[in-house]
């Protein structure tokens, strides 16, 4: 480990990972803006559902958009190394803020970006191809320790391995479950189209993901596959971008995977950039070792040891929960889930008090339809969103609301099933990490992991 963590690397791929990086951000930011996405997620709902334990991550209305300006900013400083440390600091607390406002904008690239963005507070990506070692002939470094940007490469084999084992279960190798139910929905694409009829299609789609998942990462990191493993991450992610609206993740994957490749090529990618923007050559080709600060290298040795601990960890704590996690979705976020389930929901909520009051709630009054839509399938987001109802119906004269659901879940197509028992009154439950056990059994099992 010693001699692992004195070993030495070119900076350039680290350099090229946080240019274009930071451009793809501020791309996908700016992007955000233009779309109306920002006042229609995050503006115009009048409720938002809060991840627990980050209820103080509040909407901050019309200020919102000062939030996707600074996210852009910064990652747009991020991209050209000015300024770098304060900027990554903003990049990773304003994009993680903006993930964490409302829980049913949910995606797990979200959660992988801001995983970057923390691990740039403490890398040295600044020190080549950037305004800043361009400014400060004492940052200027050519050599990296080589943790730094084999910890980069290893975040990315996670989430493709984690993902790919998220997929050995039965439904999504058995029965092909559920790209035989959103293929066929796709069968107007150009060209490819028809192929989504088939049920060969889905099962074929489905082991092929699985395998990809559980193999891009090693073979990336090989240098005689890794020719063969990019030009599956790039047709893998442009198919995937084709047939999913899953916005800028794709791109990101593919610009990411990059970071792979070996040390001459970043730098030709940067010398022919350094020609085109008329940079010094000195900026660029710079030859001296970067040294963290004596004080410093043991916090980050320890902050990176913790934080691949617990990446490692954390999404296995769906094993703590009996029943089966698609249907209670206890331990489901932030585990490299990606697209594993087709879950389609239905609920009406009921607010009685003592005093015989009776009001069957109109959800659209409250939640928007993507709102609904995610809340609907979700035990905990059904929860919150009780609580909203008993409050709101207590400052309109219920005394001690009751609040009760009649909830109906298809989960892979399966016939629908109430998801929480309707005799609870979800007014009167608490959340926490612990088990719901208001939520019906699922009498069925989906083997595997």
């Amino acid at each position: 480990m010693r001699a692992y963590l004195q070993k030495y690397t070119s900076a350039a791929p680290l350099a090229v990972f946080r240019a274009i990086f930071g451009l793809m951000l501020a791309i996908s930011t700016g992007r955000f803006v233009a779309l109306g996405w920002v006042k229609e997620l995050y503006i115009n709902p009048r409720f938002f559902f809060p991840f627990y334990g980050f209820e103080f991550v509040r909407p901050l209305g019309e200020w919102t958009y000062l939030l996707f300006a600074i996210c852009g900013i910064s990652a747009l400083l991020v991209a050209i190394g000015w300024h770098y440390r304060m900027a990554s600091v903003a990049l990773f607390l304003s994009f993680t803020y903006i993930e964490f406002i409302d829980k049913s904008t949910y995606l797990n690239h979200y959660y992988f970006v801001s995983l970057l963005c923390f691990m740039l507070l403490f890398l040295p990506a600044n020190t080549l191809f950037s305004i800043d070692s361009r400014q400060n002939q004492a940052l200027r470094a050519g050599q990296i320790p080589a943790w730094c940007l084999d910890s980069i490469r290893l975040i990315v084999c996670m989430l493709y391995f984690y993902a790919g084992i998220a997929k050995l279960n039965s439904d999504w190798l058995l029965e092909a479950l559920p790209m035989k139910i959103w293929l066929p929905a796709k069968n107007d694409t150009l060209l490819i189209g028809t192929l989504f009829n088939h049920l060969e299609t889905a099962y074929i789609f489905s082991w092929i993901g699985c395998i990809y998942d559980l193999s891009v990462g090693f073979l990336l990191w090989n240098g005689r596959t890794r020719p063969f493993a990019y030009a599956s991450v790039v047709v893998f992610h442009l198919l995937t971008s084709l047939l999913f609206p899953i916005g800028m993740f794709p791109y990101i994957m593919i610009v990411t995977a990059l970071v792979f490749f070996p040390a001459e090529f970043h730098q030709k990618i940067i010398d022919r950039a350094g020609r085109l923007l008329a940079l010094p050559a000195e900026t660029i080709k710079p030859i001296a070792p970067y040294r963290f600060p004596a004080w410093l290298q043991p916090i980050v040795y320890a902050v990176f040891a913790l934080f691949f601990v617990f990446q490692i960890t954390f999404p296995f704590r769906y094993l703590l929960y009996s029943d089966e996690l698609f249907w209670t979705e206890e331990g489901y976020r932030f585990s490299w889930r990606v697209m594993l389930m087709e879950k389609a929901g239905y609920t009406q909520f009921t607010v009685t008090d003592a005093t015989g009051r009776r009001q069957v709630v109109n959800n659209n009054d409250f939640l928007t339809h993507l709102q609904e839509k995610m809340m609907s399938t979700q035990p905990d987001m059904i929860l919150q969103y009780a609580h909203m109802l008993r409050d709101h119906y207590a400052a309109r004269g219920f005394t001690r609301p009751h609040v009760y659901v009649d909830s109906y879940v298809a989960l892979n197509g399966r016939t629908g099933k109430p998801l929480i028992a309707p005799d609870v009154d979800l007014a009167q439950q608490t959340d926490s990490f612990r088990h719901k056990s208001w939520i019906t059994p699922f009498d069925n099992e989906i083997k595997g992991l």
